[in-house]
């Protein structure tokens, strides 16, 4: 049964997006705006931006429905990405932002080519194909949200439901490129941590309290302990907490660090987005805590709506229709970021670089907005299955993006050494590697993110050895970035 003060809260967010999009649409002139913002994001838009785009539905929605099944062991999924959001922000932040400006690149596959001078293109190349690959993953399962979101709220066909969610983020992510996105996303990551805080502190106390969770957990025979069950503790621990390793591969989280402003603003965003983080992971386990007592019936296959749920059981539906329109925060601003570097991508790494050399800076711009289209339809085929898992689908995509790209990165910004040759081999095996490893199974023992990202660091480590880089204007224009980021 549908819910008038729900259908009116959402409608009236549609078109706050959609005032957002016209707004932005009109402040649009160039690909380099449509893509990066023109390069002059403050630091509040740059965090909450980040954050928001980084946790997605699966923070309102796969974390917590983990945490529901499994118990508080799946708490080192939190933990990690803590450890890999801060190390990304003191690292790589500032680096990125210095390097990608001095070598003018909008993408993160052309700053490979430009930084490594990457004379077979390569690179570029084959850094578009995984960017397209594993974001279509992505954005797949932040439509499997939308869709699971709608159809819980509106009962209406899960189909129609992907179909609608997915056309209002194609709509204001088509009109306002990175400024729309950014701009929405501030707003979505604040509305994000208002819920995510005041829903489970609420429903704890409606549901009794430690006592009732406790019980709860006993009789559906969940661990309260922290450490994983089975014979292999440390192994789960670290393949569980291996999630912060793929930070420093997501195209779209870097793409904010590339488009940052100021460079003195880089320190603050760093503490905005640290408070942001905790927040937002703590007491997303909490919900999934809380569900055990609120739900003890709640199927596994369900788990993933134990927010919805709670929201509906403890708010009337005014308020509840505020607060679940965090969930669709969440995971618009993600897929939003995802719709735009696949743009990226499409525009850049493959139009410009092997169809059209020539292309005009308005006839790039109408090939962005149009790879939105374009992507987004593959992505709502993707995400017909109702069945798929949010957690599942992010899992891949975000060990794919680590996997392949992370040791790029941070090879890049702190080796001198380096050289196309060693960046492309172990591009390759980190993908090769993943793959495999979650073809075969092996997933299931080890998140395979982990063999994938140290695959691809010790093959660039090993190729460096034998082929270092010997060009002057290459060492001379690193140890420039360096200088430059000491400032």
């Amino acid at each position: 049964m549908i819910n008038t003060a729900e259908l009116i809260t959402f409608g009236v967010y549609f078109v706050f997006l959609m005032i957002v999009g016209v707004y932005f649409y009109r402040k649009t002139d160039n690909i380099e705006d449509y893509l990066l913002g023109g390069r002059g994001m403050g630091k509040w838009v740059t965090a909450l931006s980040a954050q928001a785009s980084d946790m997605s539905g699966w923070l309102l929605m796969g974390l917590p429905g983990a945490v529901l099944v499994a118990g508080i062991s799946q708490s080192w999924i939190a933990i990690g990405l803590f450890i890999g959001t801060m190390l990304n922000w003191i690292l790589i932040a500032k680096r990125l932002r210095v390097y990608t400006a001095q070598t003018d690149s909008l993408t993160l596959p052309s700053f490979f080519e430009s930084r490594f001078r990457d004379p077979s293109g390569l690179l570029r190349i084959l850094g578009a194909i995984i960017t397209l690959f594993f974001f279509t993953i992505y954005a797949s399962s932040g439509l499997v949200g939308a869709g699971l979101l709608f159809e819980s709220m509106f009962a209406i066909p899960y189909t129609t439901a992907v179909l609608a969610g997915g056309l209002v983020i194609v709509l204001y992510t088509f009109l306002g490129g990175f400024l729309a996105v950014c701009y929405s996303d501030l707003f979505q990551g604040a509305l994000m941590l208002v819920a995510v805080t005041i829903v489970p502190i609420l429903a704890y106390f409606s549901v009794g309290g430690s006592e009732a969770i406790s019980a709860a957990m006993v009789a559906n025979e969940i661990s309260g302990s922290i450490i994983p069950a089975g014979p292999l503790p440390i192994i789960a621990i670290i393949s569980t907490a291996a999630w912060g390793l793929g930070y420093f591969g997501q195209p779209h989280i870097l793409a904010r660090f590339m488009s940052i402003g100021k460079l003195k603003d880089v320190s603050k965003s760093t503490t905005i987005a640290g408070v942001w983080v905790v927040l937002s992971l703590g007491f997303a386990i909490v919900i999934g805590i809380v569900g055990i007592g609120m739900f003890p019936e709640l199927a596994a296959d369900d788990s993933e709506r134990v927010f919805i749920l709670m929201i509906r059981e403890i708010f009337n539906p005014w308020i509840g229709g505020i607060l679940l329109a965090a969930i669709l925060s969440a995971i618009m601003s993600t897929i939003d970021s995802q719709l735009l570097v696949s743009s990226s991508s499409l525009t850049e790494d493959f139009y410009l670089k092997i169809l059209n050399k020539e292309a005009s800076k308005k006839e790039l711009f109408f090939v962005g907005r149009l790879s939105v289209v374009a992507i987004s339809l593959i992505a709502m085929v993707l995400a017909m299955n109702p069945r798929s898992n949010i957690l599942g689908l992010v899992s891949y995509a975000w060990g794919g993006f680590g996997a392949a790209f992370g040791p790029l990165i941070i090879m890049s910004l702190f080796s001198r050494k380096t050289t196309w040759q060693s960046a492309l081999a172990g591009m390759l095996t980190g993908t090769i590697v993943l793959v495999l490893w979650e073809q075969l199974g092996w997933g299931a023992h080890m998140y395979e993110i982990v063999p994938g990202f140290l695959a691809n660091i010790l093959v660039m480590i090993g190729v460096n050895h034998f082929l270092p880089q010997q060009d002057e204007a290459i060492l001379s224009e690193f140890d420039m970035h360096i200088a430059a980021t000491r400032q």
